[in-house]
């Protein structure tokens, strides 16, 4: 009893002085002291405890404390706030032409190719991911002008990265490690530290974003056709921040802190965690003072949909990415014993089966625990599997690892069946056997099937590369939702953009599933994931700055939100893939992104700084938190919105509480002809009047603002302790445009 009463108090004295990462935020000073002066002159921290000096995104540093020093800085009246280090994660041909975008001599809007094409050489987009691959074609500079003059960035020279790889399209690659570092203990986690992309992800992203344009690619066979990137003549600037342990804040912060200085144009992050406090929130903070100076900054939604309320890096001042389909599919086919033959997704390169069918199993049928029916590591019996078609529940582990479980317990082929979870939406992998992923529906009937058959047998088929398929775009059941719970009266999701069985390049050293057991190799891989949507609305913002470049953030974010579309190609409304039903803006935000409309939106949403600023102050934040998003001197809430959703967004979000009225304005600037004379049109949400005044918005000139108001009552005898919410639009329309809003209704 002794020894485990001096143990536990051994673990809890190691807990109490462990060393970690803290980002240390400071307040304005007016002659502040160097950061290493001002750590030691609060602490007994030595010299290399200082990991970043920050100074463009943030006002501070990151450092490696233990507790007691980083209670000593919160003690000091010259630190606004001292967090720990945030892990975040990864949220991991055809997409040009589904979303009209092809060739340079093409018209672009109102400008001719030619044009668009010189402004977006002046273009730069940051990505912060896994690194880049220098030496994939997508990075082939030629025909590309010098490096614009005002460029500040660099490229690294490291080990496996040679500095002369980059060129006039790979402008910079930089990698920032201290926190993953510290945090990985001392090697335990080897990785070389450079900037080459040893994953494939980073890769992926930038070349979606804005790779060169190269012909005759595929992934085995898969896709194939012409590569290119949104903003093909856009330059690439390749920040790393994520490792084999994920991307820690310290390592973000220090990349968007140095990507700003640089001279980038647009920010694109890939990765996220779950909603905190703004002021918290690493990317939200470094995403503030981006937005401040002019730097759009794209960020995808996150990957745990279809629950509601899951939506990640909800900030106003960030375009929140949800994801959906092309109408581009991977048909693979399961022929069972019974003569019924069903359809379903496969990235499946290799030997085929044949036509003769073999047993299929289902170890929940037989007796195997529930670890077995999902086909993860180590819970699959050779002996019961060798020589089989295994079916496997979806979840929990990859779904690609799955299908290596089953390989190497000696099955020939997999099943991978989707549960309620994942609905009837289908993402095609690159599996390393012979495997088809079918939906809910074909899932259940299959498990009836083999409840049913003492022998059931199967047999798997490919079909290759599909076009036009239809319904399209559907919203990815993955794909995360609203509301947002930091500030539920700003909508989020933003839109969508294609996101499912998306290709683009991919890393030298890395396997098409990223198994360490897949040592196949391809230039280009099929990924999904918001992860894969998010590069594709930096590269449609690149391409609005270059057409609009005196647009703000807020502008280009309008333009891709008011003119998003929610009718498919089947002329009815965008589906979601969770449960086969409509869509809501819960799951699409404003919609699918539309770039040719948004060239040319009329009318544009926009918000500065000083209302940034109001939001802020009109959250139950204290000032020492408003400043610490802000980061700037002599900051006061004198200026502040009765409510957060005064903030001049695109969209509405609508909460009753005690009250039945809700009353918010907004203005909006003319972008399009003089003369403009906009009608407003109302689709109310069930449940809700809503009543808009003026009617109507004339714009003598171009640039002029017009405000409009807006009230939205909640309608006598409706329930308002509903657990379902309602939506609507708010649309100004012309002979030209449509500016829509959507909106949504919760009661609480």
């Amino acid at each position: 009893m002794a020894f485990v009463i001096w143990l536990w108090f051994l673990l809890a004295s190691v807990t109490a002085t462990a060393k970690q990462t803290y980002i240390v935020q400071l307040k304005h000073q007016p002659n502040p002291k160097p950061h290493l002066t001002h750590l030691q002159s609060l602490t007994s921290a030595t010299p290399d405890a200082l990991l970043y000096s920050y100074t463009t995104a943030y006002n501070g540093f990151a450092a490696f404390l233990d507790p007691h020093q980083a209670q000593a800085l919160r003690e000091s009246d010259s630190v606004l706030g001292v967090y720990e280090d945030t892990l975040y994660q990864l949220h991991t041909t055809r997409t040009p032409h589904f979303l009209g975008i092809q060739d340079d001599d093409e018209e672009v809007g109102f400008f001719s190719g030619q044009q668009f094409n010189a402004a977006a050489n002046d273009v730069i987009i940051g990505v912060l991911d896994t690194g880049v691959w220098p030496e994939l074609k997508s990075f082939d500079d030629s025909l590309m002008p010098p490096v614009p003059a005002r460029w500040r960035g660099e490229c690294e020279q490291d080990e496996d990265f040679n500095a002369t790889a980059c060129n006039n399209k790979l402008i910079g690659a930089r990698k920032f490690y201290n926190g993953f570092q510290m945090a990985a203990a001392a090697g335990i986690l080897a990785e070389k530290l450079s900037p080459r992309d040893h994953d494939g992800h980073g890769t992926h992203t930038s070349t979606t974003a804005a790779g060169s344009e190269v012909g005759n690619v595929s992934l085995f066979g898969y896709a194939r056709g012409r590569a290119r990137g949104m903003a093909v003549h856009a330059r690439v600037a390749s920040y790393k921040v994520c490792w084999k342990l994920g991307c820690f804040g310290s390592d973000i912060l220090a990349a968007m802190d140095k990507a700003i200085s640089d001279g980038v144009d647009v920010l694109s992050l890939s990765l996220g965690s779950s909603s905190i406090p703004y002021y918290r929130d690493t990317i939200a903070v470094g995403a503030f003072k981006a937005m401040e100076k002019g730097v759009f900054v794209s960020s995808s939604a996150g990957n745990a949909g279809p629950t509601k309320a899951s939506v990640a890096n909800v900030a106003p001042w960030m375009m929140t990415v949800g994801a959906g389909t092309l109408d581009r599919d991977f048909p693979a086919y399961a022929l069972l014993g019974n003569g019924k033959r069903y359809s379903g997704v496969s990235l499946y390169s290799g030997k085929g089966m044949g036509d003769k069918q073999v047993e299929l199993v289902y170890l929940r049928n037989n007796n195997g625990s529930a670890s077995a029916s999902l086909c993860l590591v180590g819970s699959l019996e050779p002996d019961v599997v060798r020589g089989k078609v295994v079916f496997c529940d979806r979840g929990v582990s990859p779904r690609a690892e799955k299908g290596m479980v089953v390989k190497k317990a000696g099955g020939i082929g997999m099943i991978l069946a989707n549960t309620a979870a994942s609905g009837e939406e289908l993402v095609a992998d690159s599996h390393m056997l012979p495997a088809v992923a079918v939906g809910r529906k074909t899932g259940d009937e299959i498990r009836e099937y083999l409840k049913s058959e003492a022998k059931p047998m199967a047999v798997l088929s490919f079909g290759g590369t599909v076009l036009g398929v239809k319904p399209s775009p559907v919203v990815a059941a993955f794909s995360s939702r609203g509301p947002n719970t930091v500030t539920p009266q700003i909508m989020k999701p933003d839109v969508i953009g294609p996101g499912v069985n998306i290709l683009a390049g991919w890393s030298g050293v890395a396997g098409p599933t990223g198994l360490e057991g897949d040592t196949r190799r391809t230039r280009y891989n099929i990924l999904s994931g918001t992860s894969m949507s998010c590069p594709h609305i930096s590269g449609l913002a690149a391409l609005l700055k270059a057409a609009h470049p005196k647009w703000s953030p807020s502008a280009i974010k309008s333009a891709l939100m008011t003119t998003a579309y929610t009718v498919g190609n089947t002329n009815s409304m965008l589906l979601d893939a969770a449960h086969g039903q409509f869509s809501t803006p819960w799951a699409h935000g404003a919609g699918h992104v539309d770039p040719h409309k948004a060239l040319s939106p009329g009318l544009v949403y926009d918000i500065s700084t000083k209302e940034y600023i109001a939001f802020l102050c009109s959250l139950d934040y204290t000032m020492k938190q408003v400043e610490a998003v802000v980061n700037r001197p002599n900051l006061n809430c004198t200026r502040r919105f009765r409510d957060p959703g005064q903030l001049n967004y695109p969209s509405f979000s609508i909460v009753f509480g005690k009250s039945r009225v809700v009353r918010y304005t907004r203005r909006l600037t003319n972008v399009g002809s003089a003369g403009s004379v906009y009608d407003v049109v109302v689709d109310a949400p069930e449940g809700v009047e809503v009543d808009v005044k003026p009617k109507q918005l004339v714009f003598k000139n171009v640039g002029d603002r017009m405000r409009f108001a807006v009230t939205f009552v909640s309608k006598k005898g409706v329930n308002t302790s509903r657990d379902d919410d309602a939506f609507g639009y708010i649309t100004w329309k012309n002979g030209e445009n449509q500016v829509r809003s959507p909106v949504a209704v919760s009661w609480v």
